[in-house]
């Protein structure tokens, strides 16, 4: 059977660094030896916890937060994607008449009770709010925009700090309105 042997050049700077610590541990007796290796053994496993284990056990830990957060995020951007495509297939179908759009401009602020009036003219809708909760407010946005398909030209609201409302005037503008008087 043939017998390994290591190279010279690449077992001398092992010897190197091996010679004086084995030397060292050499002269001592060995209940001392033994202590010394214990502590290294100590040492040793103490910088793997330290290195390897204890990083890995703290991302085990974190994990399921972290799906949790990166599931919230994709049903967010899923969410997004689906208005998105929504929003696309509108702007491909045909704009609604100006009936169809008055028709739902009304709905939207009858929704909104005494605190809204509309009035029309020519090619624009404004809105003048008083006192408009902003949840009212937020939902008759929406409203108009994905019914009626008018967009906010200006807007000038002060919030009301005697009711926390909204105060103010929404001019509405959009492709369905420019479609005659």
């Amino acid at each position: 059977m043939a017998t390994l042997q290591r190279s010279p050049s690449a077992s001398a700077p092992l010897a190197r660094i091996t010679a004086p610590l084995s030397s060292a541990l050499d002269r001592l007796s060995a209940r001392e030896r033994q202590a010394v290796l214990i502590a290294l053994w100590v040492v040793g496993l103490g910088l793997l916890w330290w290195l390897a284990v204890a990083p890995a056990l703290a991302t085990l830990r974190e994990a399921p937060a972290r799906h949790a957060r990166l599931d919230a995020q994709l049903g967010q951007m899923q969410r997004m994607a689906a208005a998105a495509t929504a929003l696309r297939s509108e702007a491909n179908a045909q704009a609604p008449s100006r009936d169809q759009v008055l028709r739902a401009l009304e709905a939207a602020t009858a929704s909104m009770g005494p605190t809204a009036q509309l009035s029309v003219l020519g090619d624009r809708a404004t809105a003048t709010l008083r006192g408009t909760p902003p949840a009212a407010l937020a939902q008759w946005l929406a409203q108009v925009r994905i019914n009626a398909r008018l967009l906010p030209l200006e807007t000038q609201l002060t919030r009301d700090p005697a009711t926390s409302g909204w105060n103010g005037t929404v001019v509405l503008s959009g492709p369905g309105l420019a479609g005659g008087s």
